[in-house]
Formats: C-alpha cells, sequence, structure tokens
C-alpha cells in the first residue's frame, strides 16, 4: 500500500509534491488530496461534493476526501516512518510540521472563490527494490482550512491556524468594544507578488509607556519572530497627537500568505485586539496556447518560482530545440481524462518534469461535481496521528435517517458508556467518530457502512522519534579507575545504541562493558579502565545522537613528601628523604649530575613509598645538588646540601678592662676586633637597634678576613655606649659586646623655677642636668638680669654644691630672670634656659569705705571701694570672709577671687549676726582685711515692687499670625514678688500663652501667634500690702479680606472709574492700600494697574478702544495683600471713538483744616544716661508749626534736645537724660485756623547719688534743687 501524507494547502488549493527526481529513473507516485470544502459549501451551507468524474474501483486507490478531527486543530502535518506492513507516511515539509505542531491551531478559509479538487495518480513501474512514496493533503469541511508552508524558510512565517468558521462569524457579528486601539487594520486584498500594508494606531494620552503589541496568524502564531525580506513591522510616534502607529508590512505576498490575521495591544490591565483577513489574488495568466511541456520544465528546485511558467527555459532552447515529427496530443485533455494515479506516468511520457505545477494548473481547472447517493462526503483514503492524540473520522451523509456503522480491520466498533476511547457524535448531516488516545493498536483499517455504500480508510499513528535531552559528557581519568557514562532521553523504554570509535559496543556476559536504564537515563559503565578503553564514545537513538571523547591516561606520580635543601654542620651526618607514589618504582640518586653508588659512609634505602639516602659524617665534598629520578618518569625531585663552620668573636686577645673603652669627645677612635669563621662571615656592628653601615662618614665599620674595625672620626656624647658585633654565617650567629665611653662637659640644667617672691628678694630652685658629661657635677653658677636687658650678671663666684639660691637687692615691679650653668671636671656647660620671668612685689593696702549694700532673712549684701595703695604687683581680686559675731571662726565666703566690689554673701541663718570684712589679693598675697565696724542682722527689708514697662511696650505691640511673641517685662521688690496676669480681665489660658516668672523680671511667650492672642494684658506685681500694675497692649494682625464689592461707575473714552467697598476683614490692622488689576476679556491675563492706592475709587486710564475689561482689588495692610481679589460683575467695554461721554460739573473740596492731634503723646520712663524720645502726630492744612515746652517753657536752642517733624510725625529727642531732666513736656501745633496741644509727663530712672554729683561738678545750689524735687517724688509715690 503506498505510503500517504497529509499537507495543507494555502487558500484552500491543493498543492501536489513530486518526490526528488532520480538519475535515469521515473519519479515515484504521488497522491496529492484536497479534504477541505470549498469556500462556497462553507459560505452557503452545502455538502461538499467529491471532484472524481468516475467512481473508483475496489482494486485501485480510490480518490475520496478525507476528514481529520484532532482537538484543538484536526489538520496537523506530520510525518511516519515506513511500517513492517509496508505502509507509511513520509514527511514532506519538516519546518511546516514543525512550525503546525507549535501552533496547534488552524488559520481561518480565505474570502477567495477557489474551487477545491482532489486528484489522485496510479503508480507507474519501479525496480523490484524501489518503494514508492505518496503525499496526502488533509483539511477539514466546516471547520478552518489551514496554510501550509511551501518548503522554503522565506515562508515559514505563514504557518498558522486560524479560528472556526462559526467562531469567525461571532467574531464578525459581535466585534469586541475597543478600548485603545483607535485606528483597526482593515482587511484588504492584494495580488501575488504585491505589497500591503495593515496600520493600527492607539491613542497614548492616558498612558505612562508604550503599549506591548503583538501580530498573529490564526490563533497562536505570533509574528514577531518571522520577520525578514517578506515581513516588516515597524512602529512610530507622534508627539503631537500622542497617538502610536503600528504597521505591519507584507511584501512580495504569496498564495500561503492568505489567512486571518489578528492584532493584539496590551497596556496594563487593558486589553484590545481586532482580526482582519488577507486575500491574495492571482495574478492574470495570459493565453493557455503554450507548449505545456515546455512550459512546465522545472525551472529550479526548491525556489520561489517553482510551478510557474519557465518562459525563460522556452527561451534558452529555443534555438536548438529540434523538429520533433511526433505528432501533436492535448496533454491538457488527457489530464482530464486520466485517473490521478495516472498523472506521473504522463509526465514522464511527455517529459514534464515540474508535476507540482502541472497540477496546480490542472486544479484551477473547473470539474464537474457528482452527487454520491449515500454519501455527500466519504471518508479521505487515509488519516495520520502522532502517537497519544486524537483523530475525528468525518462523512458527510445525503439521507440523515440512514443507519451507519463503523468497522475497524471489519469488526464492527460499538460504542460502550464505560469507556471513552471511541466517541461518537452527530452534527447535522455529520458523522464522526473521535478516537482519544491513539496508540500502535489504533493503526489499522477503518470504514463505515450507510445502507448499501460503504466508504474505507487508512488510519496511521505516527510514533515520535526520540530525542537525547542530556547528552553524554567526556571524561578524563587514569587507569584502574571506574567510568560512567549518562545519557537522558525523551522517552521512557526507549532502545538506544552505544558506539566506540564508530563501531558499536559489545555488552555480552563476558564484556567489559556494561549498560543499564534507569527511566529516561541510560548508563554505560566501565569498571576497570584501561589506555585502551581511550576514544570517542557515542550514543544513538532514533531522534538524534550525542557524542563524547573518553581520555585513560597512566596515574600521575604523586610526591607526598619532596627532598629538602639542607645544611649539615661539618661532620655531621645527613639524610636525604623522599615520598613518592606509586610505592613499586624504583628510582637513582644523582649529585651533581654524577651517578651515587652506595659505599662504607654512604647507604640508599629504598621501602615501599620512601626512597632514602644517608651519609655517616659529613665532609665539604658532600656540598652540592642531589636529584632522585623514579624510573619510567620523566619528574625528578631535587634538593641541595650546605656544609658549614660557625663564626666566634675573638675577644680576649683585646687588653681592655671589662671591655670598656674610654675617650675624650674630639678625638678619633679606631678599635679591631679578630674574628674567625668558614664560609667567611658577615659582620654587623649595631648601636642599639642602629647599624653602623661601611659607608658612614663619621661613624664606620670595616670586615677584612681575620678582624673587623669600628671607626669613629671625631668622637661625641652620643658615641658612649654598648656596641654590638654580630657574625653570622650558613653555620650559625655569634655576638659581642663592647662598651664605648665618651667623657665631655655636661648638659645645661633645666630651666629654674622661682616659686617665692618677696619685696626685693625671690627663691629658686632647680634640678640636676640630666647627662653629667661622664664626670661628676662638681657645683653651679647663677646669673640674674633685667627682662628688657641682655646684660647678664653673675651672683656667686664660688661653686654652689645645692640646688636651691635665694637673689637679693632687686627693685620691686622690675621683671627679672635667672639661669644657671653646671660644671664637671671636663669645664662648664652651656647656660640653662631661662626661667620665667618674676617681679618683686608687695601685697596692697586694705580696702576701703566698706558697707552694707541689702539684707534679705538668707544673704548680705556688702559692697567697698578699691585699697588706696596697690603697688606694681595690681590686684588680682578680693577676698571676702564673715564670721558669727561673738566667735572668731572666719570662713570663706567666695571660693576663687571676686574682681567687682560687691559680693552677696548667701546661706545665712535667719536672725543670726555677723561680722564681714575683706581682703584684696594680689600676685603677692592677701592684704590686711578691712572689716565691718558694727555687726549686721540677717534679717531682710521691705522693698514696694515697682514694675519697668519697656519703652516699646508702652505703646501698641504688633505682630503677624504665625510669628512668636516673646516678652520680657522686668520689675522691683523684696521679697519676691507675687506676679499675676489677665487678659482683658479674664485669666490667661495656660495651653495659649506660656508665663515664666523670675525674681527680677517676667516673660509672656506665644509660640505661634494667632489673632484670638490680640488684647489687653494685665501685670500685677504684690509685695504684702504693695501692689504695681502695668497694662500690655498686644495686636496680633494678619492678612485683610477683599473688598466687599466692585462696581463700575462709568465708562467714557479709554477711561473707567470704579468704586469699591472697603472689606469686611481688616486682618485686626489698618487697611493701608489696595492694589487694582484688569485683565482683556480675550485672554484674562491680569496686569497691575496702581498699587498703594489709599482711596476707594479710581478712574483707570489708557485703556484700548475696542477691548472689553474685568477688573479685580486686592485689599492691603501692614501684612500685604489680601489672599483673594474682588472681580467686577460686569465687564467695561471701550466703545471707539465719536462717542462723548457727559462731564459732571465737580466742587473743589475745601482741604483745610485746623490742626488735630491724631497720636497724643504718653508718659514715659527714661534711664538716666540712654537716649529717650518723645512722639505724637498731628494733621493739620496748611502745615502747622510745631513748638515743644518742658514744665511750660519752650525750648530753643539746647544742644540736648532735637526736633524733627516728617508726615505729621513730630518727635523730641532727649540725648542722655539726667533726673533733672523729668517733668512735663508739651507739643503744641498751630496754623491760620486755630492750635492744639498734648502733654506728657516723663520720669527719669537711676539719678546720681549726692557723691557723683560733687565729682562731676555740679554746682551746690542746683544739687540741693535736685535732691529736694527727688524728695518731692517720692512723697507722692
Amino acid at each position: 500500500m503506498p505510503e500517504p501524507t497529509k499537507k495543507d494547502e494555502p487558500n484552500g488549493q491543493p498543492e501536489e509534491s513530486v518526490a526528488p527526481e532520480s538519475s535515469g529513473a521515473p519519479p515515484p507516485p504521488e497522491i496529492s488530496l484536497e479534504v477541505s470544502p470549498p469556500p462556497e459549501a462553507v459560505a452557503e451551507g452545502k455538502e461538499p461534493v467529491e471532484t472524481d468524474g468516475k467512481k473508483p474501483e475496489s482494486t485501485e486507490p480510490v480518490p475520496v476526501q478525507a476528514v481529520v478531527a484532532q482537538e484543538p486543530c484536526p489538520a496537523v502535518n506530520g510525518s511516519i516512518q515506513p511500517q513492517p506492513g509496508g505502509v507509511g507516511v513520509k514527511e514532506q515539509a519538516e519546518s511546516a510540521n514543525s512550525t503546525l505542531k507549535e501552533e496547534g491551531t488552524c488559520s481561518p478559509p480565505p474570502p477567495d472563490d477557489a474551487k477545491p479538487a482532489a486528484t489522485t495518480s496510479s503508480p507507474t513501474p519501479q525496480p523490484e527494490d524501489a518503494s514508492s512514496t505518496k503525499k496526502l493533503s488533509v483539511e477539514l469541511p466546516n471547520d478552518s482550512v489551514p496554510v501550509p508552508a511551501m518548503g522554503r524558510k522565506d515562508s515559514v512565517w505563514s504557518l498558522g491556524e486560524g479560528q472556526a468558521p462559526d467562531e469567525l462569524d461571532k467574531l464578525v457579528d459581535n466585534p469586541p468594544l475597543s478600548t485603545l486601539l483607535i485606528e483597526r487594520p482593515l482587511s484588504g486584498a492584494v495580488t501575488v507578488g504585491g505589497d500591503i500594508t495593515f496600520v493600527a494606531k492607539v491613542e497614548a494620552k492616558d498612558l505612562l509607556r508604550k503599549p506591548t503589541i503583538k501580530w498573529f496568524k490564526g490563533k497562536w502564531m505570533d509574528l514577531a519572530s518571522k520577520t525578514g525580506k517578506h515581513l516588516q513591522l515597524k512602529e512610530t510616534f507622534d508627539r503631537l497627537t500622542k497617538v502610536h502607529t503600528f504597521e505591519m508590512h507584507i511584501i512580495k505576498a504569496k498564495d500561503n500568505y492568505a489567512g486571518n490575521y489578528r492584532c493584539e495591544v496590551n497596556y496594563k490591565d487593558k486589553f484590545d485586539s481586532c482580526s482582519f483577513d488577507l486575500e491574495v489574488k492571482e495574478a492574470e495568466t495570459g493565453s493557455q496556447n503554450i507548449d505545456i511541456r515546455s512550459a512546465f520544465k522545472r525551472s529550479s528546485e526548491r525556489q520561489e518560482d517553482a510551478g510557474e511558467l519557465d518562459f525563460s527555459g522556452l527561451l534558452k532552447h529555443r534555438e536548438h530545440k529540434q523538429q520533433d515529427d511526433t505528432p501533436e496530443v492535448d496533454v491538457w485533455e488527457i489530464l482530464k481524462n486520466a485517473r490521478p494515479d495516472q498523472y506521473e506516468k504522463i509526465a514522464f511520457m511527455y517529459g514534464i518534469t515540474d508535476l507540482r505545477g502541472l497540477l496546480k494548473r490542472l486544479k484551477k481547472m473547473p470539474k464537474e461535481e457528482k452527487k454520491l447517493e449515500a454519501f455527500a462526503k466519504k471518508l479521505d483514503p487515509a488519516y495520520q496521528v502522532d502517537k497519544g492524540g486524537k483523530i475525528r473520522l468525518v462523512v458527510d451523509l445525503a439521507d440523515p435517517t440512514i443507519e451507519l456503522k463503523w468497522y475497524k480491520n471489519g469488526q464492527e466498533i460499538r460504542p460502550s458508556p464505560n469507556q471513552r476511547k471511541y466517541i461518537f457524535e452527530h452534527k447535522g448531516t455529520q458523522r464522526i467518530m473521535v478516537i482519544n488516545n491513539c496508540s500502535a493498536n489504533d493503526d489499522a483499517a477503518y470504514s463505515v457502512v450507510a445502507g448499501d455504500e460503504k466508504c474505507s480508510t487508512e488510519l496511521f499513528v505516527k510514533e515520535l522519534p526520540v530525542k537525547i535531552v542530556k547528552g553524554i559528557e567526556p571524561v578524563k581519568t587514569t587507569v584502574n579507575e571506574r567510568i560512567e557514562l549518562e545519557c537522558e532521553v525523551s522517552e521512557e523504554g526507549a532502545q538506544v545504541k552505544w558506539l566506540k570509535n564508530g563501531v558499536e559496543v559489545p555488552t555480552g556476559v563476558r564484556s567489559r562493558y556494561r549498560v543499564k536504564c534507569e527511566g529516561t537515563k541510560h548508563f554505560l559503565v566501565i569498571d576497570d579502565a584501561s589506555r585502551d578503553d581511550t576514544g570517542t564514545y557515542s550514543i544513538m537513538a532514533s531522534g538524534g545522537t550525542s557524542e563524547a571523547h573518553i581520555q585513560v591516561d597512566l596515574k600521575p606520580l604523586k610526591v607526598y613528601q619532596d627532598l629538602q635543601d639542607m645544611t649539615v654542620l661539618l661532620g655531621q651526618p645527613i639524610k636525604l628523604h623522599c615520598e613518592i607514589y606509586p610505592g613499586n618504582v624504583p628510582g637513582r640518586w644523582y649529585r651533581n649530575g654524577q651517578l651515587i653508588q652506595p659505599s662504607d659512609r654512604l647507604n640508599i634505602i629504598h621501602r615501599n613509598k620512601v626512597h632514602r639516602l644517608e651519609i655517616a659524617a659529613s665532609s665539604l665534598h658532600d656540598a652540592g645538588d642531589y636529584t632522585f629520578v623514579p624510573e619510567g618518569y620523566s619528574q625528578s625531585l631535587s634538593a641541595k646540601i650546605h656544609i658549614i663552620d660557625p663564626p666566634r668573636v675573638l675577644l680576649d686577645s683585646l687588653n681592655f678592662p671589662d671591655n670598656t673603652v674610654t675617650v675624650v669627645a674630639g678625638n678619633k677612635l679606631r678599635l679591631e676586633i679578630p674574628i674567625s669563621g668558614e664560609p667567611a662571615p658577615r659582620v654587623v656592628w649595631m648601636k642599639g637597634e642602629r647599624v653602623i653601615l661601611e659607608s658612614g662618614h663619621r661613624v664606620h665599620a670595616e670586615t677584612y678576613s681575620d678582624h673587623t674595625s669600628l671607626t669613629i672620626e671625631v668622637t661625641e656624647r652620643e658615641d658612649t655606649g654598648n656596641y654590638k658585633i654580630v657574625l653570622q654565617n650558613e653555620a650559625g650567629e655569634a655576638t659581642a659586646s663592647v662598651k664605648i665611653k665618651v667623657v665631655d662637659i655636661p648638659d645645661p640644667p633645666e630651666a629654674p623655677l622661682v616659686p617665692v617672691v618677696g619685696g626685693d628678694w625671690c627663691s629658686m630652685t632647680w634640678e640636676p642636668p640630666k647627662y653629667d658629661g661622664g664626670s661628676p657635677i662638681l657645683g653651679y653658677y647663677i646669673e640674674r638680669k633685667k627682662k628688657q636687658s641682655s646684660r647678664w650678671m653673675r651672683l656667686n663666684f664660688d661653686l654652689i654644691k645645692e640646688t636651691t639660691f635665694e637673689p637679693k637687692k632687686m627693685i620691686e615691679g622690675v621683671p627679672y630672670e635667672v639661669r644657671i650653668f653646671a660644671v664637671n671636671a671636663i669645664g662648664v656647660s652651656k647656660p640653662s634656659e631661662p626661667s620665667k620671668a618674676f617681679t618683686p612685689l608687695a601685697v596692697t593696702s586694705e580696702p576701703t569705705m566698706l558697707v552694707v549694700d541689702d539684707v534679705t532673712d538668707t544673704t548680705v549684701t556688702v559692697k567697698w571701694r578699691p585699697p588706696e595703695t596697690i603697688g606694681a604687683a595690681g590686684l588680682d581680686g578680693y577676698l571676702v570672709e564673715y564670721c558669727v559675731e561673738g566667735t572668731n571662726d572666719w570662713v570663706i565666703s567666695n571660693k576663687e577671687l571676686t574682681e567687682k566690689t560687691r559680693y552677696t554673701i548667701t546661706g545665712l541663718s535667719p536672725g543670726c549676726k555677723i561680722l564681714v570684712r575683706v581682703k584684696a589679693v594680689n600676685a603677692a598675697g592677701a592684704s590686711a582685711p578691712r572689716t565691718l565696724q558694727h555687726a549686721i542682722l540677717v534679717k531682710e527689708v521691705v522693698e514696694p515692687p515697682k514694675i519697668r514697662v519697656p519703652r516699646h511696650l508702652k505703646q501698641t505691640y504688633t505682630r503677624k499670625v504665625g510669628e512668636t511673641v516673646n516678652l520680657v517685662v522686668p520689675f522691683m521688690g523684696k521679697p519676691r514678688p507675687k506676679v499675676t496676669w489677665l487678659k482683658d480681665g479674664n485669666p490667661i489660658e495656660p495651653s495659649q500663652v506660656s508665663i515664666r516668672n523670675t525674681d527680677c523680671d517676667s516673660i509672656i511667650f506665644i509660640r505661634k501667634a494667632e489673632r484670638s492672642h490680640s488684647g489687653k494684658y494685665d501685670m500685677t506685681v504684690q509685695v504684702e500690702n504693695h501692689v504695681d500694675t502695668a497694662i500690655l497692649d498686644i495686636q496680633i494682625v494678619d492678612l485683610p479680606g477683599p473688598p466687599q464689592c466692585v462696581n463700575i461707575e462709568d465708562v467714557w473714552g479709554g477711561n473707567v472709574a470704579l468704586v469699591w467697598t472697603p472689606p469686611k476683614d481688616n486682618g485686626n490692622a489698618p487697611i493701608t492700600g489696595y492694589t487694582i488689576q484688569k485683565a482683556d476679556k480675550k485672554t484674562m491675563e491680569w496686569f497691575t494697574c496702581i498699587e498703594h492706592y489709599h482711596r476707594n475709587c479710581i478712574t483707570i486710564t489708557e485703556l484700548v478702544v475696542g477691548n472689553e475689561y474685568f477688573f479685580r482689588i486686592f485689599s492691603e495692610n501692614m501684612c500685604g495683600l489680601s489672599e483673594t481679589a474682588t472681580q467686577t460683575k460686569k465687564s467695561a467695554l471701550i466703545v471707539k471713538e465719536g462717542l462723548q461721554m457727559k462731564t459732571q460739573e465737580y466742587n473743589d473740596h475745601d482741604f483745610k483744616e485746623a490742626p488735630k492731634f491724631t497720636q497724643p503723646l504718653i508718659n514715659t520712663f527714661a534711664v538716666a544716661g540712654y537716649n529717650t524720645t518723645l512722639n505724637c502726630s498731628v494733621r493739620a492744612n496748611p502745615r502747622p508749626k510745631v513748638i515743644w515746652m518742658k514744665n511750660k517753657i519752650t525750648i530753643i536752642d539746647d544742644p540736648r534736645y532735637r526736633m524733627f517733624s516728617s508726615q505729621g510725625v513730630c518727635t523730641l529727642e532727649i540725648r542722655k537724660p539726667s533726673p533733672y531732666d523729668g517733668g512735663m513736656y508739651t507739643c503744641k501745633a498751630i496754623n491760620e485756623l486755630g492750635e492744639a496741644q498734648v502733654d506728657c509727663k516723663l520720669e527719669v530712672k537711676g539719678g546720681f547719688t549726692f557723691y557723683e554729683l560733687m565729682q562731676r561738678g555740679v554746682p551746690l545750689h542746683l544739687i540741693d534743687k535736685y535732691m529736694t524735687e527727688s524728695k518731692v517724688v517720692e512723697q507722692e509715690k
């Protein structure tokens, strides 16, 4: 039986193919079947009709249409190897098959009008050994028309499977709502060889990134991997319109490009898709009056133009063609009347080599349709299915009431409710049998009987080839090791073959090779490897092979212990030792390249892995390079042996006592020491950690064969010390020490100390010098000089043995310095550093005018005047002491000196009496004390409270909303006053305002001011029955609100008159102005016309004629502009010229006004010695004359007063006032309309005492007047 092969054709057209031509033999027969219904039948719901004009006989293959059912796609290309029974299917296009299996779906039928046709051909005579190959193309009726591959690389992308017709109809009837695509690709048609472009557009206004687009053919074939010279995908983005454009270009379209396509767009959780069809139309063919045998000569093998008319072939052979005497025949008529199995024979007979193109043209010719009696559509001659898949056998009945039976190899197939192997379905006139989970047992002949009619088919179950999943890996090992090669295949129980160097490996019982299988893994094991096992091993399966190289080498030489270099003392034994693996390998010993033979003195030992060479007593001739060479290996082991003798230092030949050499500083020293050693030792001279080099200039060492020397050209005291001689060679090390003593003058002593200083003397001490020059110190010399002088004077001519001395006869208040010289037997040292400068000083006299300043229950405050005589030492501070009356235990009150002339003694017991004294202290010590004449009773004196309101708080204190308020109000009173605060007569909430009180002031703190904090704050200070009060006015201001309403009063020419009312909320501060803005109605862009405007009406000028304006106004106070503005409800249209405005007559306003004080003078407290000002404001027109008076007396040309007047604000500045500057001050304003005046009282605190006024030179009558006024003021209080 011939081997049928299923193959899909594009656009519903079957495509014939012939087997490769063989030289000298006719081409093998081929059967090409079309099994899909024509598009007209699908569209109109007609039954598929066979296109054969004759009913096939039982002895010949029957040309019928076959239906293959498979989930999810019923049409699958595949190949089946020849079976033992001679039945099989040959794979026609491997690329098409693999692509189709990956996609798993079928493309929808094209919308063309081509009619399918099925043709068969009978086999021609062949040689006995030749096997016939037949090919089969199968498609499903009423389902989808698959688009096959053309067997060429440039058409692989076109393989795909679409949706079923019923699903396609649903998509067309109910298209999904597009959420992303604003322009979807539309279906189109193109002729063969033409170009076509499909465009999809996505709006990106609401998208944060580029969407993802995919193009599919059929259901699942992604065209992104198929781009090439026939398919191009392009993406562009328009930044102006925010639109992504995606294009798919099909270049030089072919027949198999037709079908259903789909475009999918994804963006995060959004999805949109669109389906469209491509129709590829045949190019118009010319006249058929051509030589068919010449036209269908195959132009080239497996090229794009195969199957087309080869006109170039006709032109090439036109000149060389000989006249054929054979009578002309109509080959078309012969083919039309012949059976399909005779097509190849006819083509061979008439020299037609391009049988594919001939059949393609023949299929396009209209054929007569024949209606069967029982079957409207029979089974195909053969079907193919993969092992494990399922197949649908479909027949279409002319009469659906006819009883139908299915047979397998002549045995009836009966349905069973408990098994799902065979499933029978009825679908209209169609009868379908589904075979699930196909296996080798299902490879049989199937037939269906309907009444007296019967149709048969062959089902071929294709077993998939066994593939190598994991190949074997190369191995490199040594002899006697175990080798295991592992390979993993795609199926369990698969048959594989092991090869070595292309020859099958014997796996018998006595073979060195063992094979085993564990599931999908196969193993080849060599237990005891040898060098003969080296080679290339491979495993062969039906779906591929894998190979690897195995290298078996000798075991490497392992050195467990190498020879070690040795250094041996002369006469000591020598033992060389090494360990190698393998242990049974002998070897040879060499010394300096000469083979060593054993003797009485030399012994060679070999035990297992150990090789030894032993020499009893070493000699100088035994030194050299020793080598051990194992037999059979190129590797060798080497070591070096050195024979050495230790060095020695010969100090006994020197006659130095205790190895000490003494030399005077400045002389030259050369010291020679004899040495010995073999080899000649290396000599190193060291002093401490410092090495003396041979290249030194002043100090250097020299080494000879029998002695070493140390030379010091000019000795110094630093050269004193122990010198170490180190001798080293390979045999060992020897050391010796020599002491060198260099005597010199001593070092200068440290700078002397002067711990005690008197009026004309001092006491000095010092330490001996650190280095005495190598000789004992005999004594010291002392010198003295004034600090400003450079001449030193020696104080002693006889050496002083002690380290203390008292210079005398010095001038008080003059700084002096002293220094020391040390003397030994060698000479006098350099002078020491001068001492710190000291000045002979005397203590001061006692302090003066010690009086009591203040007394409390636990403290006493005293004050005094500095001493009358201080002296050259100056004054460092004072020391205050006290004692309880009746005792003599004076207690120091201040641990540290105080520079002030006032001090408070704390921690006293109430009611006790104490005596106080004060001492003046300077560098010379404490002076005689100054003591109070009478004891002091510790009891506090009541002082009435007094609030001293700062100047800036006597007026309204203003702050903006959100700012910090921190006010400090000082006060006086004893004992500590009690402070209370009220706001507008109510207690202050601690959560809103923080208040902290101390002994002398009260602090009010608001972290973030609000308008609710505004008000009058009453402060009360109370000491027993004495009370003082003060009022602070705090004002918290904010941005004002906008004006209440803005109206357009009038419009004339280019002018507009605006009127508005002040805002309801002025921000707790006066409105200081307004800001007016305008905006053209067309653009509504606001421009400022005027700022800081004070009135409530304005005329805006210079407006553009023809424009229409809106106006808005911001209000402004000391905090700034209001947050919003009030806009005019109506607009002002500036009309063109020609219109005149009626002007109203206005009377000029009389702005003359008599003087009036808008801000009066305020009673003020001033501090003596600090400038103060009095301020008030007056309004008048014309400008008034301002006169200042004190106590009703006009102030004229007094340099202590300065008067200013600016913008109605009148200011009087009093420079450094004194208490007699206090009084009643008056400001008077006068103009032609009248006059006005305001008064205030100025009080100056911190006046002068009688003593201070006398010191300032004030006349006595003025002092008497001032003291009298002060008493009157105190009495009034």
